[in-house]
């Protein structure tokens, strides 16, 4: 195991000289998350989420497939007013109701995390940003603003990367075992940042959430149908919207960013020049976001 991540991490990265495989030790613990609490949805379901931040306007983050809060932070550190961040089902916390699921059921999870709070404005990730163009092709007027980051394809469709790390993710948290979570969550980070003080601390924490929470087998079933049936619908939307995308993911193609700005009306375009945006370009990322949520 240790030479399979490399050389020793940085001081109170994980230490992985155990002779058992029971997973990486973590040296410095990992502080303690901010406190979440669970709400229930006019549907029914309970969803975890956090609240940060005073005052209007109020914006809800929706994170991506496999994500978490802390995934979607980063994102609205510099967002004005109050910031709700929650988890979908079968997420974090969050209820696992039985399948099949539906990208209209994470809208739903969406629009009542939205409701409660009071949100006029949104921000998606990839899965939470396709979950949000089904929820503006079905009420287009919901939100003011929003931020589509490295959105999903809107017809279903899947790169052979983004299916290989579900399936990846799935059997890991499957095992229980940290070792095998974390060289499963270890390739999800850019090569540059692997032991690196950031990347132990991001491995950490995704593995003990992983392992405390675990990950809802049912999310394979999202994709039996496309997240948005009739994209044209998508035109109707009267408010503003940002969508970000890269040059060189291969989980989320720039296309996708370019066709769904086409469809929503006066659409603002950004396109980055290289992946793994949050790990390369966070501060110009977040300013982006935050320019256009805050005017």
């Amino acid at each position: 195991m240790r030479n399979r991540f490399g050389p020793p991490p940085p001081d109170g990265g994980p230490r992985l000289q155990r002779m058992d495989r029971s997973g990486p030790r973590t040296g410095r613990p990992t502080l303690p998350g901010p406190a979440t609490e669970l709400v229930t949805l006019s549907s029914g379901v309970r969803v975890e989420q956090l609240v940060t931040g005073a005052g209007d306007p109020v914006t809800v983050f929706a994170h991506g497939l496999a994500g978490d809060v802390s995934g979607t932070r980063p994102l609205g550190s510099a967002v004005a007013g109050r910031r709700v961040f929650f988890h979908f089902r079968g997420h974090g916390r969050s209820d696992a109701p039985p399948g099949p699921w539906s990208f209209g059921d994470l809208a739903a999870d969406l629009r009542g995390v939205a409701d409660l709070s009071g949100a006029t404005r949104a921000l998606g990730v990839s899965m939470g940003a396709a979950a949000l163009c089904r929820l503006l092709s079905e009420v287009p007027d919901r939100f003011e603003r929003v931020v589509l980051y490295l959105p999903a394809a809107l017809d279903g469709s899947r790169t052979a990367a983004s299916v290989q790390r579900l399936s990846r993710l799935l059997a890991s948290v499957e095992s229980g075992e940290a070792a095998v979570i974390a060289a499963a969550v270890e390739q999800e980070l850019p090569s540059s940042v692997r032991n690196t003080p950031a990347g132990w601390s991001f491995l950490r924490q995704r593995v003990e959430q992983l392992q405390r929470d675990g990950l809802s087998p049912e999310v394979e079933t999202l994709w039996s149908a496309p997240p948005v049936a009739d994209e044209s619908l998508l035109r109707r939307f009267g408010g503003r919207a940002l969508v970000i995308g890269c040059l060189g993911d291969e989980v989320h193609p720039v296309a996708w960013a370019e066709r769904i700005a086409g469809l929503l009306p006066g659409a603002e375009l950004e396109v980055f020049d290289r992946p793994a945006v949050l790990w390369n370009n966070r501060a110009e990322l977040r300013d982006r976001v935050s320019a256009f949520l805050n005017a």
